[in-house]
Protein backbone atom coordinates (compact mmCIF):
# COMPACT_ATOMS: atom_id res chain seq x y z
CA UNK A 1 0.00 0.00 0.00
CA UNK A 2 1.32 3.26 -1.00
CA UNK A 3 1.59 6.43 1.77
CA UNK A 4 -0.36 9.19 0.81
CA UNK A 5 1.47 12.32 -0.22
CA UNK A 6 -0.21 15.50 0.47
CA UNK A 7 0.22 18.89 0.10
CA UNK A 8 -3.35 21.30 0.70
CA UNK A 9 -2.28 25.16 0.10
CA UNK A 10 -5.42 26.34 -0.43
CA UNK A 11 -8.55 25.49 1.97
CA UNK A 12 -12.45 25.11 1.55
CA UNK A 13 -14.55 28.24 2.76
CA UNK A 14 -17.91 29.47 1.70
CA UNK A 15 -17.95 26.74 -1.38
CA UNK A 16 -14.81 27.90 -3.15
CA UNK A 17 -10.62 26.73 -2.03
CA UNK A 18 -9.60 30.05 -0.83
CA UNK A 19 -5.55 30.55 -0.16
CA UNK A 20 -5.12 30.46 3.27
CA UNK A 21 -2.24 33.11 5.21
CA UNK A 22 -0.96 30.92 7.65
CA UNK A 23 2.19 29.00 8.00
CA UNK A 24 3.22 25.46 7.01
CA UNK A 25 1.79 22.39 8.64
CA UNK A 26 3.84 19.26 8.40
CA UNK A 27 2.10 16.13 8.89
CA UNK A 28 3.91 12.94 10.16
CA UNK A 29 3.45 9.29 9.71
CA UNK A 30 3.77 7.94 13.00
CA UNK A 31 4.89 4.71 11.55
CA UNK A 32 7.74 5.80 9.93
CA UNK A 33 8.78 9.41 11.71
CA UNK A 34 8.71 10.78 7.85
CA UNK A 35 6.37 13.67 6.38
CA UNK A 36 4.10 12.69 4.29
CA UNK A 37 1.81 15.67 3.76
CA UNK A 38 1.79 19.51 4.40
CA UNK A 39 -1.59 21.80 4.97
CA UNK A 40 -1.22 25.56 4.85
CA UNK A 41 -2.68 26.43 7.91
CA UNK A 42 -6.13 28.92 8.30
CA UNK A 43 -5.56 31.93 10.96
CA UNK A 44 -7.71 34.07 12.56
CA UNK A 45 -8.85 36.07 9.96
CA UNK A 46 -9.79 32.63 7.88
CA UNK A 47 -11.52 31.64 10.63
CA UNK A 48 -13.51 34.73 11.30
CA UNK A 49 -13.95 34.29 6.91
CA UNK A 50 -15.55 30.86 7.95
CA UNK A 51 -18.01 32.28 10.43
CA UNK A 52 -19.22 34.91 8.05
CA UNK A 53 -19.26 32.42 5.09
CA UNK A 54 -21.58 29.52 7.82
CA UNK A 55 -23.62 32.73 8.70
CA UNK A 56 -25.15 33.64 5.86
CA UNK A 57 -25.54 30.00 4.46
CA UNK A 58 -27.70 29.64 7.81
CA UNK A 59 -30.81 31.39 7.04
CA UNK A 60 -31.26 28.92 3.31
CA UNK A 61 -30.11 26.11 4.88
CA UNK A 62 -32.04 26.47 7.93
CA UNK A 63 -35.24 26.92 6.19
CA UNK A 64 -34.80 23.32 3.52
CA UNK A 65 -37.03 20.18 4.09
CA UNK A 66 -35.75 17.37 5.92
CA UNK A 67 -36.64 15.38 3.15
CA UNK A 68 -33.33 17.41 0.97
CA UNK A 69 -31.19 17.23 3.89
CA UNK A 70 -31.77 13.77 3.85
CA UNK A 71 -30.55 13.39 -0.35
CA UNK A 72 -27.52 15.63 0.85
CA UNK A 73 -26.26 13.21 3.87
CA UNK A 74 -26.74 10.44 1.35
CA UNK A 75 -25.09 12.32 -1.46
CA UNK A 76 -21.87 12.70 1.10
CA UNK A 77 -22.43 9.05 2.35
CA UNK A 78 -21.93 7.88 -1.37
CA UNK A 79 -19.25 10.44 -2.62
CA UNK A 80 -17.12 9.47 0.82
CA UNK A 81 -17.74 5.86 -0.56
CA UNK A 82 -16.18 6.61 -3.52
CA UNK A 83 -13.02 8.00 -1.18
CA UNK A 84 -12.85 4.98 0.64
CA UNK A 85 -9.48 3.64 -0.27
CA UNK A 86 -8.32 6.79 -0.28
CA UNK A 87 -9.70 8.10 3.19
CA UNK A 88 -7.97 4.27 4.75
CA UNK A 89 -4.81 5.02 3.38
CA UNK A 90 -4.88 8.58 4.45
CA UNK A 91 -5.66 8.10 7.92
CA UNK A 92 -3.60 5.05 8.15
CA UNK A 93 -0.52 7.56 7.23
CA UNK A 94 -1.85 10.33 9.73
CA UNK A 95 -2.58 8.30 12.71
CA UNK A 96 -0.55 5.15 12.68
CA UNK A 97 -4.07 3.01 13.31
CA UNK A 98 -3.60 -0.43 11.94
CA UNK A 99 -5.32 -0.59 8.65
CA UNK A 100 -7.95 -3.00 9.51
CA UNK A 101 -9.30 -0.72 12.11
CA UNK A 102 -8.83 2.62 9.86
CA UNK A 103 -11.10 0.59 7.67
CA UNK A 104 -13.94 -0.81 10.04
CA UNK A 105 -13.33 1.63 13.18
CA UNK A 106 -12.58 5.27 11.44
CA UNK A 107 -14.28 5.05 8.33
CA UNK A 108 -17.24 1.89 8.91
CA UNK A 109 -18.42 3.97 11.87
CA UNK A 110 -18.72 7.24 10.59
CA UNK A 111 -20.08 5.78 7.80
CA UNK A 112 -22.83 4.28 10.10
CA UNK A 113 -23.58 7.48 11.63
CA UNK A 114 -23.91 9.23 8.74
CA UNK A 115 -25.81 6.95 7.20
CA UNK A 116 -28.21 6.98 10.46
CA UNK A 117 -28.73 10.36 10.23
CA UNK A 118 -30.36 10.35 6.77
CA UNK A 119 -32.67 7.21 8.32
CA UNK A 120 -33.60 9.60 11.30
CA UNK A 121 -34.62 12.19 9.83
CA UNK A 122 -36.73 10.32 8.12
CA UNK A 123 -39.26 10.43 11.50
CA UNK A 124 -37.79 13.05 13.49
CA UNK A 125 -40.51 15.77 15.04
CA UNK A 126 -39.35 19.01 14.19
CA UNK A 127 -43.11 19.79 15.66
CA UNK A 128 -45.08 18.82 18.02
CA UNK A 129 -48.59 20.07 19.49
CA UNK A 130 -49.21 20.60 23.43
CA UNK A 131 -52.57 21.92 23.78
CA UNK A 132 -52.51 25.55 22.16
CA UNK A 133 -49.21 25.12 21.97
CA UNK A 134 -47.04 24.38 18.69
CA UNK A 135 -43.34 23.35 19.51
CA UNK A 136 -40.75 24.04 17.15
CA UNK A 137 -37.49 22.71 17.08
CA UNK A 138 -35.50 24.68 15.01
CA UNK A 139 -31.88 25.16 13.73
CA UNK A 140 -29.64 26.82 16.52
CA UNK A 141 -27.56 28.69 13.86
CA UNK A 142 -23.93 27.94 13.32
CA UNK A 143 -21.61 25.09 14.34
CA UNK A 144 -18.26 25.50 15.08
CA UNK A 145 -16.89 21.61 15.04
CA UNK A 146 -13.27 21.40 17.10
CA UNK A 147 -12.05 17.71 16.02
CA UNK A 148 -9.20 15.35 17.91
CA UNK A 149 -6.61 13.85 16.15
CA UNK A 150 -7.49 10.11 17.52
CA UNK A 151 -10.43 9.48 15.16
CA UNK A 152 -10.05 12.49 12.94
CA UNK A 153 -12.83 11.32 10.52
CA UNK A 154 -14.94 9.95 13.15
CA UNK A 155 -15.47 12.70 14.98
CA UNK A 156 -15.93 15.02 12.30
CA UNK A 157 -18.92 12.98 10.90
CA UNK A 158 -20.17 12.65 14.26
CA UNK A 159 -20.44 16.04 14.68
CA UNK A 160 -21.17 17.39 11.41
CA UNK A 161 -23.57 14.68 10.42
CA UNK A 162 -26.21 15.66 12.97
CA UNK A 163 -25.39 19.24 12.40
CA UNK A 164 -26.26 19.25 8.91
CA UNK A 165 -29.66 17.08 10.03
CA UNK A 166 -30.40 19.87 12.40
CA UNK A 167 -30.23 22.68 9.52
CA UNK A 168 -26.99 24.27 11.00
CA UNK A 169 -23.96 25.18 8.47
CA UNK A 170 -20.99 23.98 9.95
CA UNK A 171 -17.24 25.66 10.75
CA UNK A 172 -14.59 22.29 11.22
CA UNK A 173 -11.08 22.70 12.40
CA UNK A 174 -9.69 19.77 12.45
CA UNK A 175 -6.42 18.50 15.02
CA UNK A 176 -3.32 19.92 13.88
CA UNK A 177 -1.71 16.51 13.79
CA UNK A 178 -4.48 15.41 11.57
CA UNK A 179 -6.02 17.28 9.02
CA UNK A 180 -5.54 15.08 6.08
CA UNK A 181 -8.75 13.41 6.25
CA UNK A 182 -10.91 16.40 6.73
CA UNK A 183 -9.93 17.88 2.85
CA UNK A 184 -11.10 14.47 1.56
CA UNK A 185 -14.39 15.57 3.39
CA UNK A 186 -14.27 18.93 2.00
CA UNK A 187 -13.63 17.49 -1.72
CA UNK A 188 -16.78 15.14 -0.89
CA UNK A 189 -18.90 18.37 0.34
CA UNK A 190 -17.50 20.79 -2.96
CA UNK A 191 -18.21 17.03 -5.00
CA UNK A 192 -22.00 16.50 -4.18
CA UNK A 193 -22.82 20.32 -4.84
CA UNK A 194 -23.56 21.22 -0.93
CA UNK A 195 -24.40 24.82 -0.65
CA UNK A 196 -21.76 27.68 -0.12
CA UNK A 197 -21.20 28.05 3.42
CA UNK A 198 -22.79 25.03 4.55
CA UNK A 199 -19.68 23.02 5.13
CA UNK A 200 -16.24 25.36 5.94
CA UNK A 201 -12.42 23.67 6.85
CA UNK A 202 -10.22 25.88 8.81
CA UNK A 203 -7.02 23.69 9.88
CA UNK A 204 -4.98 25.48 12.16
CA UNK A 205 -3.65 25.78 15.66
CA UNK A 206 -6.53 25.75 18.70
CA UNK A 207 -5.10 28.65 20.11
CA UNK A 208 -5.49 30.69 17.19
CA UNK A 209 -8.24 29.15 15.08
CA UNK A 210 -9.80 27.15 17.61
CA UNK A 211 -10.26 30.37 19.66
CA UNK A 212 -12.10 31.96 17.49
CA UNK A 213 -14.67 30.08 17.00
CA UNK A 214 -15.29 29.80 20.66
CA UNK A 215 -15.49 33.48 20.97
CA UNK A 216 -16.83 34.73 17.63
CA UNK A 217 -20.34 35.87 18.50
CA UNK A 218 -21.11 34.58 15.03
CA UNK A 219 -20.91 31.36 16.27
CA UNK A 220 -24.28 29.59 17.85
CA UNK A 221 -22.85 26.25 19.15
CA UNK A 222 -19.09 24.92 19.72
CA UNK A 223 -18.62 21.12 19.65
CA UNK A 224 -15.47 20.36 20.82
CA UNK A 225 -13.66 16.83 21.59
CA UNK A 226 -11.02 16.94 23.47
CA UNK A 227 -9.05 16.71 26.44
CA UNK A 228 -10.32 17.64 29.44
CA UNK A 229 -8.02 20.51 30.08
CA UNK A 230 -9.08 21.96 26.51
CA UNK A 231 -12.39 21.54 26.92
CA UNK A 232 -12.24 23.93 30.13
CA UNK A 233 -10.88 26.48 28.25
CA UNK A 234 -13.38 26.20 25.23
CA UNK A 235 -15.67 26.55 27.81
CA UNK A 236 -14.44 29.73 29.30
CA UNK A 237 -13.65 31.09 25.72
CA UNK A 238 -17.65 30.71 24.86
CA UNK A 239 -18.78 31.97 28.07
CA UNK A 240 -19.27 35.73 27.10
CA UNK A 241 -21.03 35.14 24.31
CA UNK A 242 -23.29 33.04 26.37
CA UNK A 243 -23.23 30.16 23.13
CA UNK A 244 -23.79 26.72 23.97
CA UNK A 245 -20.80 24.07 24.43
CA UNK A 246 -21.14 20.38 23.82
CA UNK A 247 -17.62 19.29 25.06
CA UNK A 248 -16.98 15.66 24.92
CA UNK A 249 -13.65 15.07 27.02
CA UNK A 250 -11.45 12.66 28.73
CA UNK A 251 -12.08 9.18 30.57
CA UNK A 252 -11.10 6.35 32.89
CA UNK A 253 -13.18 3.81 32.29
CA UNK A 254 -13.48 0.79 34.31
CA UNK A 255 -14.57 -2.67 33.50
CA UNK A 256 -15.77 -4.13 36.08
CA UNK A 257 -15.75 -8.18 37.02
CA UNK A 258 -18.10 -9.53 39.08
CA UNK A 259 -18.14 -12.48 41.03
CA UNK A 260 -18.86 -15.50 38.90
CA UNK A 261 -17.63 -14.10 35.43
CA UNK A 262 -16.49 -15.87 32.68
CA UNK A 263 -12.68 -14.66 33.41
CA UNK A 264 -11.58 -15.37 30.56
CA UNK A 265 -13.89 -13.35 28.43
CA UNK A 266 -13.76 -11.04 30.84
CA UNK A 267 -10.16 -9.99 30.98
CA UNK A 268 -9.58 -10.73 27.46
CA UNK A 269 -11.89 -8.58 25.72
CA UNK A 270 -10.72 -5.66 28.21
CA UNK A 271 -7.26 -5.92 27.15
CA UNK A 272 -8.37 -5.69 23.36
CA UNK A 273 -10.60 -2.66 24.42
CA UNK A 274 -7.92 -0.96 26.01
CA UNK A 275 -5.36 -2.03 23.06
CA UNK A 276 -7.58 -0.44 20.25
CA UNK A 277 -6.13 2.59 18.10
CA UNK A 278 -3.01 2.07 20.51
CA UNK A 279 -4.93 3.01 23.61
CA UNK A 280 -5.87 6.72 21.88
CA UNK A 281 -9.72 5.78 22.62
CA UNK A 282 -11.10 8.24 25.02
CA UNK A 283 -13.79 5.53 25.93
CA UNK A 284 -11.41 2.86 26.50
CA UNK A 285 -11.54 0.60 29.85
CA UNK A 286 -8.27 1.23 31.05
CA UNK A 287 -9.18 0.28 34.57
CA UNK A 288 -9.95 -3.21 35.35
CA UNK A 289 -11.76 -4.48 38.66
CA UNK A 290 -11.82 -7.53 39.77
CA UNK A 291 -12.50 -9.64 43.16
CA UNK A 292 -9.09 -9.96 45.23
CA UNK A 293 -9.76 -14.04 44.79
CA UNK A 294 -9.63 -13.73 41.19
CA UNK A 295 -6.75 -11.54 40.79
CA UNK A 296 -3.86 -13.81 39.83
CA UNK A 297 -6.29 -15.99 37.36
CA UNK A 298 -7.24 -12.37 36.13
CA UNK A 299 -3.17 -11.00 35.78
CA UNK A 300 -2.33 -14.31 34.17
CA UNK A 301 -5.15 -13.84 31.17
CA UNK A 302 -4.30 -10.14 30.97
CA UNK A 303 -0.97 -11.29 30.40
CA UNK A 304 -1.38 -13.71 27.88
CA UNK A 305 -4.01 -11.28 25.86
CA UNK A 306 -1.25 -8.32 25.66
CA UNK A 307 1.23 -10.77 24.51
CA UNK A 308 -0.62 -11.58 21.59
CA UNK A 309 -1.25 -8.27 20.85
CA UNK A 310 0.80 -8.29 16.66
CA UNK A 311 2.50 -5.22 16.94
CA UNK A 312 3.73 -3.19 14.13
CA UNK A 313 3.52 -1.89 10.86
CA UNK A 314 0.07 -0.40 10.74
CA UNK A 315 -0.19 -0.87 6.78
CA UNK A 316 -0.43 -4.87 7.24
CA UNK A 317 -3.44 -6.66 7.73
CA UNK A 318 -2.12 -8.62 10.43
CA UNK A 319 -1.11 -5.63 12.54
CA UNK A 320 -3.31 -5.10 15.57
CA UNK A 321 -1.58 -2.58 17.36
CA UNK A 322 0.41 0.29 15.73
CA UNK A 323 1.89 3.83 17.10
CA UNK A 324 0.90 5.96 19.20
CA UNK A 325 0.82 9.72 17.64
CA UNK A 326 3.64 11.29 18.19
CA UNK A 327 7.05 11.32 19.83
CA UNK A 328 5.34 13.82 22.79
CA UNK A 329 2.71 11.11 23.25
CA UNK A 330 5.19 8.50 23.21
CA UNK A 331 7.49 10.08 26.11
CA UNK A 332 3.94 11.22 28.21
CA UNK A 333 2.48 7.54 27.90
CA UNK A 334 6.35 6.19 29.31
CA UNK A 335 6.26 8.71 31.79
CA UNK A 336 3.53 7.19 33.30
CA UNK A 337 4.57 3.55 33.58
CA UNK A 338 7.91 4.66 34.54
CA UNK A 339 6.66 6.89 37.43
CA UNK A 340 4.00 3.72 38.47
CA UNK A 341 7.40 1.05 38.44
CA UNK A 342 9.13 3.49 40.59
CA UNK A 343 5.86 3.47 43.20
CA UNK A 344 6.13 0.03 43.31
CA UNK A 345 3.94 -0.96 40.51
CA UNK A 346 4.30 -4.63 39.51
CA UNK A 347 4.62 -4.71 35.79
CA UNK A 348 2.95 -7.48 34.46
CA UNK A 349 3.49 -7.47 30.57
CA UNK A 350 5.29 -4.84 28.39
CA UNK A 351 7.19 -1.47 29.86
CA UNK A 352 9.03 1.02 28.45
CA UNK A 353 11.20 -0.86 25.80
CA UNK A 354 10.48 -0.59 22.81
CA UNK A 355 8.58 -3.34 21.18
CA UNK A 356 10.93 -6.24 19.28
CA UNK A 357 12.26 -5.38 15.78
CA UNK A 358 10.94 -1.73 15.95
CA UNK A 359 13.27 0.70 15.90
CA UNK A 360 11.36 3.57 14.44
CA UNK A 361 8.21 4.59 14.97
CA UNK A 362 6.26 5.74 18.30
CA UNK A 363 5.56 2.57 19.60
CA UNK A 364 4.98 1.65 23.01
CA UNK A 365 4.37 -2.17 24.10
CA UNK A 366 1.38 -3.08 25.26
CA UNK A 367 1.30 -2.69 29.10
CA UNK A 368 -0.67 -3.74 32.14
CA UNK A 369 0.46 -3.03 35.19
CA UNK A 370 -1.38 -4.19 39.31
CA UNK A 371 -0.11 -3.44 42.56
CA UNK A 372 -0.80 0.19 42.07
CA UNK A 373 -2.80 2.36 44.40
CA UNK A 374 -6.92 3.34 43.28
CA UNK A 375 -5.70 7.12 43.88
CA UNK A 376 -2.14 6.90 41.94
CA UNK A 377 -1.60 9.21 38.97
CA UNK A 378 -2.21 6.04 36.16
CA UNK A 379 -5.15 4.97 37.61
CA UNK A 380 -6.56 8.62 38.23
CA UNK A 381 -5.14 10.09 34.87
CA UNK A 382 -6.10 9.83 31.41
CA UNK A 383 -2.57 7.70 30.14
CA UNK A 384 -4.05 7.39 26.21
CA UNK A 385 -1.76 5.11 25.69
CA UNK A 386 -2.08 1.00 25.10
CA UNK A 387 -1.96 0.79 29.23
CA UNK A 388 -4.57 -1.34 31.68
CA UNK A 389 -4.34 -1.22 35.42
CA UNK A 390 -5.59 -4.24 37.21
CA UNK A 391 -6.90 -2.97 40.63
CA UNK A 392 -8.30 -5.88 42.64
CA UNK A 393 -11.57 -5.49 45.17
CA UNK A 394 -13.31 -7.03 48.19
CA UNK A 395 -16.73 -6.92 47.61
CA UNK A 396 -19.28 -5.27 45.00
CA UNK A 397 -19.90 -2.05 46.78
CA UNK A 398 -16.60 -1.92 47.10
CA UNK A 399 -15.99 -2.15 43.05
CA UNK A 400 -18.71 0.19 42.16
CA UNK A 401 -16.96 2.72 44.39
CA UNK A 402 -13.32 1.91 43.01
CA UNK A 403 -15.57 2.80 39.31
CA UNK A 404 -16.66 5.93 40.28
CA UNK A 405 -13.56 7.42 42.11
CA UNK A 406 -12.22 9.43 39.36
CA UNK A 407 -12.98 12.73 37.93
CA UNK A 408 -14.58 11.10 34.77
CA UNK A 409 -17.20 9.14 34.22
CA UNK A 410 -17.49 8.70 30.27
CA UNK A 411 -17.79 4.73 29.76
CA UNK A 412 -17.50 0.89 31.20
CA UNK A 413 -18.39 -2.30 31.02
CA UNK A 414 -19.75 -4.59 33.75
CA UNK A 415 -18.89 -8.48 33.05
CA UNK A 416 -21.62 -10.75 35.15
CA UNK A 417 -22.43 -14.12 35.44
CA UNK A 418 -26.24 -13.01 34.25
CA UNK A 419 -26.82 -10.11 32.23
CA UNK A 420 -29.24 -8.99 34.87
CA UNK A 421 -26.76 -9.00 37.60
CA UNK A 422 -24.73 -6.91 35.59
CA UNK A 423 -27.50 -4.57 34.35
CA UNK A 424 -28.03 -3.85 38.17
CA UNK A 425 -24.54 -3.21 39.01
CA UNK A 426 -24.46 -1.05 35.83
CA UNK A 427 -27.03 1.43 37.15
CA UNK A 428 -24.71 2.69 39.71
CA UNK A 429 -21.95 3.40 37.75
CA UNK A 430 -21.79 7.56 37.47
CA UNK A 431 -21.00 7.52 33.58
CA UNK A 432 -22.66 7.71 30.51
CA UNK A 433 -22.23 4.56 28.61
CA UNK A 434 -21.45 0.90 29.91
CA UNK A 435 -21.36 -2.30 27.84
CA UNK A 436 -22.71 -4.90 29.44
CA UNK A 437 -21.05 -8.56 28.77
CA UNK A 438 -19.85 -7.60 25.70
CA UNK A 439 -22.73 -6.00 24.29
CA UNK A 440 -22.20 -4.32 20.42
CA UNK A 441 -22.13 -0.80 19.86
CA UNK A 442 -25.21 0.66 18.59
CA UNK A 443 -24.67 3.76 16.71
CA UNK A 444 -27.98 5.58 17.56
CA UNK A 445 -27.87 5.54 20.95
CA UNK A 446 -26.42 8.57 23.16
CA UNK A 447 -22.57 8.81 23.91
CA UNK A 448 -21.40 11.33 26.22
CA UNK A 449 -20.14 11.72 30.01
CA UNK A 450 -20.59 12.20 33.65
CA UNK A 451 -18.59 14.92 35.47
CA UNK A 452 -15.63 16.14 34.10
CA UNK A 453 -15.48 13.49 30.78
CA UNK A 454 -18.25 16.42 29.55
CA UNK A 455 -21.79 17.47 29.16
CA UNK A 456 -24.13 16.93 25.99
CA UNK A 457 -24.52 13.56 24.02
CA UNK A 458 -23.71 12.52 20.87
CA UNK A 459 -25.28 10.15 18.12
CA UNK A 460 -29.03 9.28 17.78
CA UNK A 461 -31.64 12.24 18.10
CA UNK A 462 -29.59 13.38 20.72
CA UNK A 463 -26.98 14.17 18.46
CA UNK A 464 -29.41 16.14 16.51
CA UNK A 465 -31.00 17.74 19.53
CA UNK A 466 -27.83 19.27 20.59
CA UNK A 467 -28.17 21.62 17.14
CA UNK A 468 -31.46 22.39 18.07
CA UNK A 469 -33.38 25.37 19.80
CA UNK A 470 -37.09 24.55 20.88
CA UNK A 471 -39.66 27.47 20.53
CA UNK A 472 -42.72 27.38 22.06
CA UNK A 473 -45.66 29.36 19.91
CA UNK A 474 -48.75 30.01 21.62
CA UNK A 475 -52.13 29.43 19.59
CA UNK A 476 -55.81 30.58 20.34
CA UNK A 477 -56.84 27.05 19.78
CA UNK A 478 -55.83 24.08 20.32
CA UNK A 479 -53.57 22.85 18.08
CA UNK A 480 -53.96 19.91 15.68
CA UNK A 481 -53.03 16.63 17.00
CA UNK A 482 -52.63 17.78 20.99
CA UNK A 483 -52.40 16.04 23.91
Amino acid sequence: MNRPQWTRERTYIGGAWVETRGDICEVEDPATEKVIGRVRQATQADATQAVDAARAAAPAWGSTTPAYRIAALRALSTALRERGDLLVDTLVGEVGTPVSLARSSHLGQALTVLDSYAELLETFAFEDYLANTRVLRESAGVVAAITPWNYPLYQLIAKVAPALAAGCPVVVKPAELTPLSAFIVADAAEAIGLPPGVFNLVPGPGGEVGEVLATHPGVDVVSFTGSTRVGRRVAALAADTVKRVCLELGGKSASLMLPGADVERAVSATVANVMVNSGQTCAAWTRLLVPRSELDQSLAVAEAAASRQVVGDPRHEATELGPVISAAQRRSVLNYIEQAVAEGATLVEGGTERPRGLTVGHYVRPTVLTGVSPQSRIAQEEVFGPVLVVLPYEDVGDAVDLANATPYGLAGSVWGPDDERAFSVARRLRTGRVDVNGAAWNPSAPFGGYKQSGNGRELGSWGIEEFLETKAVQMPYAASGSR
